[in-house]
């Protein structure tokens, strides 16, 4: 089966995650995959420079009669694949670039030609279905077309983060951004939602719940797994707590940085911030080194990310929205005993004793509860690290996640 992948390479978010992991495991399975992507070159889709070493085809102007000779589409197994891949990028599959104006962690505006450019590759590439996790564009609306004029099946991923109440502003933005897609999601063939909250606000919305499906994000449980570290040796730790994120509003970091202030846990216990964004100069400013906060910035090399997890004791997510995070899965397959937010889909993740669970209106006064607490009974973290990796084994792998994916396919296609 080929699937023509429509999702994001940069800049770096979990919608970038979400493409790279699902289209190396469909490659491991032996499917077809055309990696389509916004890009902000002049001339994107005749560059042949590139970070990530693709097989690039050009379908900027009339539709070439056949597919460069150098694409090949799938790799000879995980032996090939450590041998080519590139930043966790495979380099033998396809890659067309979409032409936009502006790309963020957030948002993409494409330029005026990107529906065409879009049309004649999918028209070239002649895929069986179409998949595109969506990048929140203005060519989501248009997509279902291009693909109905093609007779092309189409499935979306929606990731926006969101929370099952309005609780402060940050929800509320984030619910009128599913008021906006619910008419336009109606139109694809399917949408895969990563929780039953996300699906009942979507069919809420008037999105047909014959269309939605269930399949929560996965990770892949050998890769991230408990292991030996020496990050806190490094750092001079006795107990190690860690955030990794986005530091924006919606991510509620001061937060989580107030308590950890007010909870003076002492010189031998460290807080590592991993990630970047908008608030992170302003709050560096206010939350050092003297205070046992360091700024570690983003991390992409992921297996030093995976490092730090696994020398990590608590891990903390105090967003106010979320999707289903994968920074959240990863640390709890590593093994970390987790505390976050009930905000989107993560407190269903942590229910039943899996982890701690926070209301996002009082992230800092509960975390003044529980800093301490985590600190001085390291016997909690331990057994609590143990039930998040059983959690992820028992439903959030990315093995069990690419196989729910497979089934979804071939029903649509048989449909």
């Amino acid at each position: 089966m080929h699937i023509a992948w429509l999702g994001k390479k940069s800049p770096f978010c979990g919608n970038v995650t979400y493409s790279r992991e699902v289209t190396n495991a469909l490659l491991d399975r032996g499917y077809q995959v055309s990696f389509l992507h916004f890009s902000q070159s002049e001339s994107p889709s005749r560059s042949t420079s590139s970070r990530y070493a693709y097989a690039r085809a050009d379908f900027s102007g009339t539709v070439p009669s056949q597919l460069p000779k150098t694409a090949s589409y799938k790799g000879n197994g995980r032996d090939d694949r450590e041998k080519k891949e590139v930043h966790g990028w495979p380099n033998w599959m396809v890659e067309v670039s979409l032409p936009c104006l502006y790309k963020s962690t957030i948002y993409t505006i494409p330029t005026l030609k990107s529906s065409q450019v879009l049309a004649r590759a999918l028209w070239q590439l002649q895929p069986d279905l179409v998949h595109a996790s969506l990048t929140l564009s203005p060519l989501d609306f248009l997509l279902p077309e291009i693909c109905q004029e093609l007779s092309l099946p189409l499935v979306a991923t929606f990731h926006p983060p969101f929370d099952h109440k309005m609780r402060n502003l940050s929800s509320g933005t984030q619910h009128l951004t599913y008021q906006l897609y619910a008419p336009c999601l109606a139109n694809y063939d399917c949408v895969i939602v990563f929780s039953q909250i996300q699906r009942t606000l979507l069919v809420r919305l008037g999105v047909p719940a014959q269309k939605v499906a269930v399949i929560p994000n996965g990770v892949d449980e050998k890769k991230y797994s408990p292991g030996p570290a020496d990050v806190k040796h490094s750092i001079a730790a006795s107990r190690l707590f860690v955030y990794q994120g986005r530091i924006a509003t919606e991510k509620n970091v001061e937060s989580l940085l107030k308590a950890w202030k007010q909870s003076d846990l002492g010189d031998d216990c460290k807080l590592l911030i991993i990630g970047n964004g908008p608030l992170a100069a302003s709050l560096k400013m206010s939350y050092g080194p003297e205070l046992g906060i360091i700024w570690l910035g983003f991390i992409a090399d992921e297996q030093r990310r995976i490092d730090i997890l696994r020398g990590a004791d608590v891990f903390i997510l105090p967003s106010f929205v979320e999707g289903l995070s994968l920074s959240l899965l990863e640390a709890m397959a590593c093994g970390v005993a987790c505390i976050a937010t009930d905000a989107g889909a993560d407190g269903e993740v942590l229910e039943g004793g899996a982890g701690v669970i926070l209301n996002t209106n009082r992230v800092t006064s509960e975390l003044r509860t529980l800093l301490p607490l985590f600190h001085d009974h390291p016997e909690l973290t331990m057994l609590l690290g143990q039930k998040a990796r059983r959690r992820v084994l028992e439903r959030y792998t990315l093995s069990r996640n690419i196989s729910q994916l497979e089934k979804l396919y071939a029903q649509i296609l048989q449909q």
